[in-house]
């Protein structure tokens, strides 16, 4: 490896030191609990959607979610080692055919909906059951 590879391994690995990533996918529902800095206080907030896209770039790795908010689609690009992602959480896994699920930006109401994958969320929580 070269030098800015070893550095960017460095900072990943301390920025993931307090997080654990969770594996997830395009097609699985996120809640990505963000710090928002207001003022002198600072709260999270929980941004919950659709991944839709996961983008695989080592330091600069980041994923998009998209939700529907008072019937308009928001979407929004959280890097993957944020500081400002507290935490992030797999809701639903789901099971879908792309990498990258942009027409869904073109699907409304019960044809953007994406069908739950039961093995893998089965799987899943036998996974967690045996890390208890």
């Amino acid at each position: 490896m070269n030098i800015i590879e070893n550095l960017e391994k460095e900072q990943m690995e301390k920025l993931t030191a307090g997080k654990n990533i969770p594996n997830f996918k395009p097609g699985d529902t996120l809640k990505v609990h963000t710090k928002v800095k207001e003022g002198d206080r600072e709260r999270i907030q929980v941004y919950e959607g659709v991944c839709i896209a996961r983008k695989n770039d080592g330091l600069n790795s980041s994923f998009t979610v998209r939700k529907i908010s008072f019937g308009e689609g928001v979407e929004r690009v959280f890097p993957l080692y944020s500081p400002n992602v507290a935490k992030i959480e797999v809701a639903r896994i789901g099971k879908v055919r792309r990498a990258k699920l942009y027409f869904l930006r073109a699907l409304r109401g019960r044809s953007a909906r994406i069908a739950d994958d039961l093995a893998a969320a089965a799987k899943a929580r036998e996974e967690n059951k045996d890390a208890e």
